[in-house]
């Protein structure tokens, strides 16, 4: 059995007829894009039982390397191997860099606007934002407003969320500016892949994406004017959804991974780790703790993660964060709403990636549209991640759309509601059929440093798979799954290009 053999007439006859398809210009006939001939034939060569083969060596390389994660309240176990498939989506150069200009100019406006907002907030004086929303939002920090940020650079680590709709146009659906997770999973897909795959590697100049932990580091140790700086990555601690990513990062960027209790801030407002050649000061924490926790002294009392006293060390700026304090304020989804307006105030431009339309509870007109249209809308709350908080109108049960309706009118501020996108697909294995279409999202990720203008992306990011047959929920919590994500090298595109065209010309 080949394994494109049920692709064609099973998305036909299934869920992802309406959608744009990554590898297929006509996925009834397996007309691949021009980009995915290469890969698609050498797929073509292989049965299911020979893919499989190769599924089971990653998944065996996985387990063996401990790329987990946990999943809470789960009665199976707590720890798993995210799911890898194995067929890699490719986007293409000249796609990839209206993706990387749109990204830069997004998370360049963005620190624009959070220098701004702990500062002078010219951006509300102006009324560009309602002052209301951003005293309103649960991860603003008044007490910080001030408070300089080094290089004044807010967000050091983004991980922005892409989608490409039904028109094949790409769009922002939310932007993760707090501690982004998943970076690990790129960087161990493209090894898995090379792996079981080798052969692709070699038919194809794909533009690494090892240089990450390289860049993070070079970019963390600019954070402090000490020349040989400590850096730290900050971690809850095990039994944290994240912790394999946690020690991945730094073992491979060769700092020192701790928890709350390794770490303690001295009567001279400096924080230091406790070692056995004793106190080592700390200059740069790379902290994977949400602001609630980071300090008991100044947050969350009961909260036995952070450090207490560490923001005493922060203001006085013997400690630099990243990501900062208070960045949470522009990962609220309701701001995500004024992204747009925040480009154009900073930088006067227009957007260049466009968000999803998006209807803010808030606002009376928009909240009784949204009431009036909940079977037809994605309801977010504005502060819940991973899926979720979150309500998809359109397979909800009109109990669950009854629930929801009270949690808005009770909190409209909470709440903001968009248009579903029908997501593109990509193929995907799946154990029965062979290869099927599976809806896919993509997380870029995104480092700033030294100088807030100065931002790298690394080519491709984490594309994350809803491996549910109909699903549209991507995050590994709901049952996701990832791939590698490639981009091939301009030149290469570009005499792929130059073939593809002169073998229809001899077809013709």
């Amino acid at each position: 059995m080949n394994l494109f053999d049920a692709y064609g007439s099973g998305r036909e006859r299934g869920a992802y007829t309406a959608a744009y398809d990554e590898m297929f210009a006509n996925p009834a006939t397996l007309t691949p894009r021009l980009h995915y001939k290469a890969l698609f034939e050498r797929l073509s060569s292989l049965s299911v039982a020979e893919f499989r083969q190769r599924v089971a060596h990653a998944d065996a390389t996985l387990m063996n390397q401990g790329v987990t994660f946990t999943v809470y309240n789960d009665q199976r176990g707590i720890e798993r191997t995210i799911p890898v498939d194995l067929v890699p989506r490719i986007i293409p150069s000249n796609e990839w860099e209206l993706l990387e200009r749109g990204l830069k100019q997004r998370i360049y406006a963005m620190n624009l606007f959070l220098h701004d907002l702990y500062h002078d907030a010219k951006i509300l004086t102006d009324k560009i934002i309602p002052r209301e929303i951003i005293e309103s939002a649960a991860h603003y920090r008044l007490a910080f407003r001030g408070v300089k940020a080094p290089q004044d650079i807010y967000v050091h680590i983004c991980g922005t969320d892409l989608i490409r709709g039904d028109d094949g146009n790409w769009y922002v659906l939310e932007d993760n500016l707090r501690t982004p997770s998943g970076v690990s999973y790129v960087l161990e897909n493209r090894l898995i892949l090379g792996r079981v795959f080798p052969q692709l590697f070699a038919a194809n100049r794909i533009l690494p994406v090892d240089h990450y932990t390289t860049q993070l580091l070079n970019n963390l140790r600019s954070l402090s004017p000490n020349p040989k700086p400590t850096v730290a990555l900050l971690t809850p601690g095990i039994y944290n959804s994240a912790y394999f990513e946690h020690a991945f990062l730094a073992q491979q960027m060769g700092i020192e991974l701790v928890q709350g209790a390794d770490l303690f801030v001295g009567s001279d407002n400096v924080c230091y780790m406790r070692t056995t050649r004793g106190p080592q000061r700390v200059d740069v924490i790379y902290r994977r703790i949400d602001d609630d926790f980071l300090d008991p002294e100044t947050f969350r009392p009961d909260s036995s993660l952070g450090v207490r006293g560490l923001m005493r060390a922060y203001s006085a700026g013997n400690v630099a964060l990243a990501n900062t304090v208070g960045t949470g304020v522009a990962d609220d989804k309701v701001i995500y709403r004024y992204v747009p307006e925040i480009i154009k105030y900073y930088l006067g431009e227009e957007a260049i990636l466009p968000n999803v339309p998006t209807y803010c509870a808030w606002e009376e007109a928009d909240r009784s549209y949204i009431l009036s249209n909940l079977d037809k809308l994605v309801v977010k709350a504005a502060n819940e991640s991973g899926g979720y908080g979150m309500l998809v109108g359109t397979q909800a049960t009109a109990q669950e759309r009854a629930l929801f309706a009270e949690k808005i009118r009770e909190n409209p501020r909470n709440y903001l509601a968009q248009p579903v996108v029908e997501l593109s697909t990509a193929p995907c294995f799946v154990e029965g059929q062979g290869i099927a279409p599976r809806r896919v999202d993509l997380r870029p990720y995104i480092l700033t440093g030294p100088k807030v203008d100065q931002i790298t992306i690394i080519p491709g990011g984490l594309t994350r798979v809803a491996l549910k047959e109909g699903s549209y929920v991507v995050n590994s919590s709901q049952g996701g799954g990832s791939k590698d994500t490639w981009v091939i090298a301009p030149s290469r595109m570009r005499q792929s290009q130059r073939m593809g065209a002169m073998s229809q010309e001899q077809e013709l």
